[in-house]
């Protein structure tokens, strides 16, 4: 393994970071006539579509209020977050429901609703995150309220419009228990850790009942019990999710001390990247069957920006946990590579979508799925953690 500099990857994250990524969505995304934010940007930022996804929308009220809290009192930064949390208080949620809708127009008028809980975990975790940055403890009742409404739906997905139809078999989606546990850390902070503890503690074993380690893997999807499902859904294999899962395990057990837990967590990021390394291009495929038969995904051999900054982050953490010089070459092979594909050197930001070569097949900087999240909040937590090391 090339020697590991930690003052190198410090210094290109905080320059990714603050001279082209931030920049990037201050100077194209802010909608100052109607509120909120663009995020259907080209590669050069020039807006596509004005459709604002509720859930893009609150994680970059949730990423500027956070980057205002962690790393520098940026009043640019708070009035931007203000700028989307306003809109997003206004429009956001239908009121006879309680829910939050997924998409809406430029000016604010409702599009669309999903089965799922996703925009609300996000609105949770932006009205937690700005009431610290604006000071206003207020604004944190809204957020708890939303809480115990998701933790209601996730357990009853009828309530949602998504009763389980007679064939069916009751399944446990790894994306639940990973929003769960997210949310209650959010929450959590500043004081009320007790209050959200039983939450925590509950959706880690919930992300573990997905880990097989007797076939080294993750699966995105098992039966409540952590059992097999049968069929290709059963079989799925998400690396970027199951590594992402695995970092906010090892974030926990950092924090209580619970070596058993940490290796859990460790074995998910390991095992997860190896199986989604691809060994002949380079980078990390989008899906995987855990048999190897055909995936029914289309994209599946596609490299998608966001595993590759969860890649980075959980093995540079892993690093940090254990000293082990493997974790700290399997950073150093993710982080290059993210660069080196990723990374726009003319425009800023990242592209979103490559193919198995490594050439991207989207000019987007930004859309319905891609916003200012997976990019900032790797980079500002790298830094964070390079800071400690170097």
């Amino acid at each position: 393994m090339k020697r590991f500099e930690a003052g190198k990857y410090l210094d290109l994250f905080r320059r990714e970071l603050l001279e082209r990524v931030i920049p990037f969505w201050l100077e194209h995304s802010l909608d100052r006539e109607c509120g909120g934010y663009f995020t259907c940007l080209d590669r050069d930022g020039r807006v596509y579509d004005t459709t604002k996804f509720m859930w893009l929308q609150s994680r970059q009220v949730w990423m500027l209020s956070r980057l205002y809290n962690s790393l520098d009192k940026n009043e640019v930064w708070l009035d931007a977050a203000r700028l989307g949390f306003e809109f997003i208080r206004k429009y956001g949620r239908d009121q006879s429901s309680g829910r939050v809708y997924f998409s809406l127009a430029r000016d604010g008028r409702p599009l669309s609703i999903q089965r799922k809980i996703f925009a609300e975990v996000f609105y949770v975790m932006a009205l937690n995150e700005y009431s610290r940055a604006a000071g206003d403890r207020e604004i944190n009742k809204e957020a708890v309220e939303i809480f115990e409404k998701v933790i209601k739906w996730a357990a009853d997905p009828a309530a949602l419009g998504r009763p389980l139809l007679e064939g069916q078999r009751p399944s446990s989606s790894l994306a639940v228990p990973m929003s769960i546990l997210w949310m209650a850390e959010q929450l959590g902070r500043g004081g009320d850790e007790k209050a959200f503890q039983p939450f925590i503690d509950n959706s880690i074993k919930g992300i573990l009942l997905h880990l097989k380690s007797e076939k080294k893997i993750v699966l995105e999807n098992v039966a409540p019990d952590g059992s097999l499902l049968d069929g290709t859904n059963g079989r799925l294999i998400n690396p970027g999710h199951a590594i992402e899962a695995g970092w906010f395990v090892l974030e926990e057990a950092r924090k209580t001390g619970d070596r058993e837990v940490k290796e859990k967590a460790l074995k998910m990021i390991e095992w997860s990247l190896e199986k989604g390394w691809d060994k002949e291009y380079g980078g990390i495929f989008y899906f995987l069957d855990a048999e190897d038969f055909p995936s029914p995904h289309l994209e599946w051999f596609m490299k998608l920006w966001w595993p590759h900054c969860e890649a980075a982050y959980a093995t540079l953490l892993a690093f940090r946990e254990t000293g082990d010089k493997h974790f700290a070459a399997l950073f150093q092979k993710v982080a290059d590579y993210a660069f080196s594909r990723f990374s726009d050197p003319l425009y800023g930001e990242w592209f979103g979508y490559l193919d198995r070569h490594g050439m991207p097949t989207h000019t987007l900087k930004g859309g319905a799925y891609k916003g200012f999240f997976h990019v900032p909040r790797f980079l500002l937590l790298s830094i964070k953690l390079l800071e400690e090391i170097a």
